[in-house]
C-alpha cells in the first residue's frame, strides 16, 4: 500500500443524468488493469452500477467509492448520482475530495443537474477538468458546448482560479479521449490523457499525517460479514487495525470503540490494509454505532469536524400499514412497527430522508418524486406491504410567511407539439423564461413553476407528445405559497363490491371511460378501477356476470373484444392520486383506491 499522500488523488466524476459519467468510470476502471483479463467486470457495462434498480433504470442512485491504480498513483473515484432527487448522495460524498471530472454530452450540453452537481462541486472548491463526452453523436456541437460551459462556469465559481479549466474530448462508450478534437475518431485510442490531468491537474489531498487521527464519516455500508464500514476520508493522522478511537455524535456527546480494521477500495472490492493515512479514502469496521456526519477521531484527542448540512427536503408523502380488504394478503412485512423500523434503517444512509410519525403511519420526506419513489420500490421489493398517499410540497415559514420550493423546468420537445406543452403548463400557472429553437426541429422551453405543479405532468406531457418529451427540473429557491391549483384529472370509476372482474360489466366500464383493471382480477369496494370521461366520479360494478339465458347467448359471451387495460407504473400511480385517495403497494400489486371505502360515507364526506 502506498504510504506517501503526495501519490494519492481524489476525484468525484460529476455529470446530468445520462450524459455517460459512469460508462466512463468503467472504462478508467479497465484500463488501469484493475481487474484481471478474465474477470467477469472486463466484459461488463455500467460496473458501479450494483443495485437492481440502478441498473433497471439506468441511473445511478447511490453515491460509490472505487480506487484504481495508475504507475505510482492511487486514484480514488467517488461516482455520484446525476439526478438532483439524489443530491444529498452528492452534497455528503465531495467532501472526500479534491478535484471533479464533470461529464458534459456533446450534443446536449450543461443541464440543470449539470449545473447543481457543479454548484455543489465549485462550493467545495473541487479543481475541475472538464470531459466533452459523446462527441461521436450525429447532433455534436462541441464549440457551442465549450461557450455554454464557459458561461456555466462564470456563474457558478466561487473565486477564479476555476475559471481556467481544462478541456478534454471523448467517447466513453468506446474508452477513448484527446487533448483536442480528433480528427479520427474511429482510431485507435485510449483513456491515458484522462489518467495524466487527473495526476497533473487535481491537487494531492492537504493533510496534517503528524497529527492525531481525525476522519469525516460520509458514507455507511453493511454486510452480513463484518457488520458496519464507517467510509471517510482521512482529514489528518493515520488509523491502524486494533486502534482505541472516540466516535464524536451529532449531540455532542462521545462513544469510545475499537477499529476491527481498515480497509481501502480496489476496483469494485475492497482489500484490508494494516493502516489508513492522511488523504486516503478507507473504510472502517467496529464502529457500530456510527452515523453519517459524525467524526471518528483520536482517542486521546477527539476533536469533532462539522457536521454536514444538507439541503432541506421539497416534498412529503404519507406512508402507513395497508388498511385495505387484502391487506395482508401479499406481503411479509405489514404492521406499523415493521414499516417504522424499517425506515429507521434507511434514514442512517439517506441523508436526504426525514421520517416523522403521524397516527398509525409516517411522514416521509425527501428531495423528489423520483427519491421517494427509489424508496417505496425498494421497500416493494423487500417484502414490506403499505400504502401511501398523495405527494404534498413541503413548504417552511420564512418572515413570518410561508413559502415553497419554486423550480426551473427545462423541456425540449418537436416543435408540432409546443402547443400542448404550453396549454398544460399554461393550466399550471407555469412561467415561461425562454423559447428557442435547436437543431433538428425541436424547440427548447425554460420555465419557472412551484415544485406542486410538477406533480403528474410528466405522465400528461409525454401522452401529449407521444412520448417524444424530454423534460429536466431543478429545485432554484423558495417564493410565497401561489393559490391551490385546480384539479387537472377527471373522476375516476370507483368499484361497487368486491369480487372479481368480468369481461361484460368491463365493456360497459369501457364505454365509461379508461380501465385499469384486466378480466379475472380480484377488486374491492373503493378500489379505482379506471379514468372517468368527465369530471366526477362513479360507481361501477365491474364484478357483474352476464345472465345467459341460451346456449347462444353463452357461446356469445366468450367473444366480448376488450381494450387491454392501462398499467400504470409505481411513479405514474403517484402522480395520478388526488387528496382523498390512496396507493396500496404489495411486492405483487399496485391498487389505486379511495381513502374512504365506504360510499355512502364518502357522500356524506363530499357534501360536508
Amino acid at each position: 500500500m502506498n504510504q506517501d499522500p503526495t501519490k494519492i488523488r481524489n476525484i468525484a466524476i460529476i455529470a446530468h443524468v445520462d450524459h455517460g459519467k459512469t460508462t466512463l468510470v468503467d472504462g478508467l476502471l479497465k484500463q488501469s488493469h484493475t481487474f484481471r483479463d478474465n474477470q467477469a467486470e472486463m466484459t461488463q457495462d455500467l460496473i458501479m452500477d450494483s443495485g437492481d434498480q440502478e441498473r433497471e433504470r439506468g441511473i445511478t442512485i447511490t453515491a460509490k467509492v472505487t480506487a484504481v491504480q495508475h504507475d505510482d498513483y492511487r486514484i480514488n473515484i467517488i461516482d455520484t448520482p446525476g439526478h438532483a432527487d439524489f443530491s444529498g448522495e452528492v452534497e455528503r460524498t465531495v467532501n472526500m475530495a479534491d478535484g471533479c471530472l464533470l461529464i458534459v454530452d456533446a450534443q446536449e450540453g450543461p443541464m440543470p443537474q449539470t449545473k447543481f452537481v457543479l454548484g455543489i462541486a465549485l462550493a467545495n472548491e473541487l479543481k475541475p477538468i472538464v470531459i466533452i463526452n459523446k462527441i461521436d453523436k450525429n447532433g455534436a456541437r462541441i464549440a457551442e458546448v465549450e461557450d455554454e460551459l464557459a458561461d456555466l462556469f462564470l456563474e457558478l465559481a466561487v473565486h477564479e482560479d476555476q475559471l481556467h479549466y481544462p478541456v478534454y474530448y471523448a467517447v466513453g462508450r468506446t474508452g477513448k479521449a484527446w487533448a483536442t478534437p480528433p480528427a479520427d475518431i474511429e482510431g485507435t485510442g485510449d483513456l491515458e490523457v484522462i489518467f495524466d490531468a487527473i495526476r497533473d491537474q487535481i491537487p494531492a489531498p492537504k493533510v496534517e499525517s503528524d497529527k492525531p487521527f481525525q476522519m469525516l464519516i460520509s458514507a455507511l455500508a453493511y454486510d452480513s460479514f463484518k457488520g458496519k464500514y464507517v467510509i471517510g476520508r482521512i482529514n489528518r493522522g493515520k488509523v491502524a487495525k486494533g486502534d482505541q478511537v472516540t466516535l464524536c455524535k451529532k449531540d455532542g456527546t462521545m462513544a469510545k470503540a475499537k477499529v476491527d480494521s481498515v480497509l481501502i477500495s480496489h476496483g469494485t472490492g475492497k482489500a484490508e490494509v494494516p493502516a489508513g493515512i492522511a488523504g486516503d479514502i478507507v473504510q472502517l469496521t467496529g464502529i457500530s454505532d456510527a452515523q453519517i456526519g459524525e467524526t471518528v477521531a483520536d482517542d486521546a484527542q477527539p476533536e469533532a469536524l462539522p457536521v454536514m448540512e444538507v439541503e432541506a427536503p421539497t416534498l412529503k408523502i404519507y406512508l402507513g400499514p395497508n388498511t385495505s380488504p387484502f391487506k395482508g394478503t401479499e406481503g411479509d412485512f405489514s404492521t406499523s412497527r415493521q414499516i417504522g423500523d424499517r425506515l429507521k434503517k434507511e434514514l442512517e444512509t439517506n441523508v436526504g430522508l426525514k421520517v416523522e410519525e403521524e397516527s398509525i403511519g409516517f411522514v416521509v420526506s425527501g428531495r423528489g418524486e423520483l427519491h421517494l419513489s427509489v424508496l417505496i420500490e425498494e421497500l416493494r421489493r423487500e417484502g414490506y406491504e403499505f400504502e401511501v398517499g398523495r405527494p404534498q410540497v413541503v413548504t417552511r415559514e420564512e418572515n413570518g410567511k410561508t413559502v415553497e420550493p419554486i423550480e426551473e423546468l427545462i423541456i425540449e420537445v418537436p416543435a408540432e407539439h409546443v402547443g400542448a406543452v404550453q396549454q398544460e403548463l399554461g393550466a399550471r400557472r407555469a412561467t415561461l423564461r425562454e423559447q428557442f429553437a435547436s437543431n433538428k426541429g425541436v424547440t427548447k422551453l425554460i420555465y419557472d413553476l412551484p415544485t406542486r405543479a410538477l406533480l403528474g405532468l410528466r405522465n400528461i406531457l409525454v401522452t401529449n407528445t407521444k412520448g417524444t418529451v424530454i423534460m429536466n427540473s431543478l429545485m432554484t429557491g423558495y417564493q410565497p405559497l401561489g393559490a391551490p391549483l385546480q384539479k387537472l384529472r377527471n373522476g375516476v370509476l370507483i368499484s361497487y363490491e368486491t369480487g372479481i372482474t368480468t369481461p361484460y360489466s368491463l365493456e360497459t366500464a369501457e364505454a365509461r371511460g379508461t380501465v385499469f383493471v384486466p378480466a379475472a382480477e380480484k377488486v374491492y369496494a373503493g378500489q379505482i378501477v379506471g379514468l372517468n370521461k368527465r369530471n366526477e366520479d362513479m360507481e361501477i360494478n365491474v364484478c357483474k356476470a352476464k345472465h345467459l339465458t341460451n346456449l347462444l347467448s353463452s357461446s356469445c359471451d366468450g367473444t366480448v373484444q376488450l381494450t387491454p387495460p392501462t398499467i400504470f407504473s409505481l411513479e405514474e400511480c403517484l402522480d395520478f392520486i388526488e387528496e382523498d385517495e390512496l396507493l396500496e403497494v404489495t411486492p405483487k400489486s399496485l391498487r389505486l383506491r379511495k381513502k374512504e371505502l365506504d360510499p355512502n360515507k364518502r357522500k356524506r364526506q363530499n357534501k360536508s
